[in-house]
């Protein structure tokens, strides 16, 4: 079994209420204890205090918390010839499937089945028994070997999206997509090696070690504060006092950060208000952006099926996409879709569900949105199928450690997404929360008019794999 290397993690020092700023103490350092046992847990304890966790402006600073990284001194997995492909599958599955509940009252909604999925894979590599069946079963994973290693080539590939890409006028712009995990442990919890190498080797993640028990409010800053800074300040809280409790002892969180622009930008000269009809036949003004790529214009892949009109637009560098899909009756036609369909018209094999697919001058018509939510899906997760993982007295993470029975008190998930003539920005985070004790909380020219209620999909294009999912009922309620 791989030792623990320990690292210092800088962490900002942040100013106190009267503006003095505040001094670094003593650099951490970790220790080990391996009780008697044929795999021996790790216990995690820093010596000392590193610096204190960032705070709002004017709120005094919680003492004695602090941040250390532990990691496990593994190379990272390499990625097998066909994970990518059975990650995006199960994405698309688990995606479609939250997606038919969360959306179900047909209003607003965007999610994120990469950070919840990612998030979620770090609480099953320690599940065993039916607790670690069931999870398998949701997250549509053959087990956990396969579970992680899609996982790995889902994350490796997304790292590798970013950079500088010149448009169509030669400059340069960039293209910025982030995928980060932290595990947030109790200080002192005795952990399973074979986990904190998993942690490492398939989702490149190290413990950061926080004191739930003695402060759970600072650890709730510090989390709060990782997951602010990976999302460029647009999820500035993922958990709010409750979420965070002397009972918890690992948090997994994963943040996405995604902003990008069009490969063909919409003229915002074009943008000019326009009807969109809701649901029940009524109607709101809303800004509505045009493109058209008659005559000299390019050409978008774009079909339509016997009650859908879609269209894809590619962000800058063809590497990542937005498909909207514009049907007619927009509950009717979520209700009917399978993971199959939403895959094809996700990655241009429309014909498959009838539809014909081509590239295409187009008219489009495409409101301005922007929408957010915020939810607890562990009610959600129960009724798609793992109840156990949320039992206090039946859930089984002896993977993770022995110490405690631990299970997953709430699964919070925030996503946000801005869509204009430039392009996108989103974020998304998730925070698996794991406590002892008591129970958690229980989208001639080919027209196209997206001024009805529509899906979109905001999909990685080389594997179809799904980062961001959702419906628009009423723009204006952005």
């Amino acid at each position: 079994m791989a030792h623990l290397a320990a690292a210092l993690v800088a962490v900002a020092i942040v100013a106190q209420a009267c503006g003095a700023a505040a001094s670094p103490t003593p650099a951490p350092s970790l220790t080990t204890a391996a009780p008697a046992s044929a795999t021996p847990s790790v216990a995690l304890t820093p010596t000392a205090t590193s610096t204190t966790p960032t705070a709002t402006p004017g709120t005094p600073t919680p003492p004695g918390s602090g941040i250390v990284l532990a990691m496990a001194d593994v190379p990272r997995a390499p990625v097998g010839p066909n994970d990518l492909d059975r990650a995006a599958a199960a994405l698309d599955a688990f995606g479609l499937e939250l997606l038919q509940r969360i959306g179900s009252d047909g209003g607003n909604v965007v999610v994120s089945p990469a950070s919840i999925v990612i998030a979620l894979g770090m609480a099953r590599a320690g599940a065993r028994g039916e607790t670690a069946t069931e999870m398998d079963r949701v997250l549509h994973a053959a087990g956990l070997d396969e579970l992680v290693a899609e996982l790995n080539a889902l994350d490796q590939a997304l790292a590798s999206r970013s950079g500088w890409i010149k448009d169509g006028e030669g400059n340069p712009r960039e293209v910025t997509l982030r995928s980060a995990n932290a595990p947030f442990a109790q200080r002192g919890y005795a952990l399973d090696p074979a986990y904190l190498d998993l942690l490492a080797s398939r989702f490149g993640a190290g413990l950061r070690l926080v004191d739930f028990i003695a402060d759970p409010e600072a650890a709730r800053w510090l989390i709060n504060g990782w997951v602010s800074e990976r999302t460029e300040q647009r999820i500035p809280e993922l958990l709010a006092p409750p979420d965070i409790t002397g009972l918890t002892r690992l948090v997994l969180v994963n943040a996405i950060y995604l902003k990008a622009p069009w490969q063909e930008p919409f003229d915002p000269d074009l943008t000019k208000p326009g009807p969109f009809t809701l649901a029940d036949g009524s109607r709101v003004e809303v800004p509505m952006m045009h493109l058209v790529s008659t005559g000299l214009g390019p050409d978008f892949p774009a079909g339509s099926g016997d009650d859908w009109r879609a269209i894809r637009l590619p962000y800058l560098g063809n590497q990542l996409a937005l498909t909207v899909i514009v049907p007619d009756d927009l509950g009717a036609f979520v209700d009917r879709l399978t993971p199959t369909m939403l895959a094809d018209l996700t990655t241009m094999s429309w014909e498959r569900e009838g539809g014909l697919l081509d590239y295409h001058k187009v008219d489009l018509a495409l409101p301005r949105f922007s929408t957010e939510t915020e939810a607890n899906l562990a009610d959600l997760l129960k009724a798609m199928g793992m109840p156990l993982a949320f039992d206090p007295t039946a859930a089984d993470f002896s993977g993770i450690t022995t110490e405690d029975r631990l299970h997953i008190a709430r699964v919070i998930h925030q996503a946000n997404i801005d869509v204009d003539e430039k392009g996108t920005e989103a974020a998304a985070a998730t925070a698996v929360v794991m406590d002892v004790g008591g129970p958690g909380e229980p989208f001639e020219p080919f027209v196209i008019r997206a001024d009805r209620p529509f899906l979109f999909v905001l999909s990685d294009v080389p594997s179809g794999a799904i980062l961001f999912l959702g419906q628009i009922a009423d723009p204006s309620a952005g």
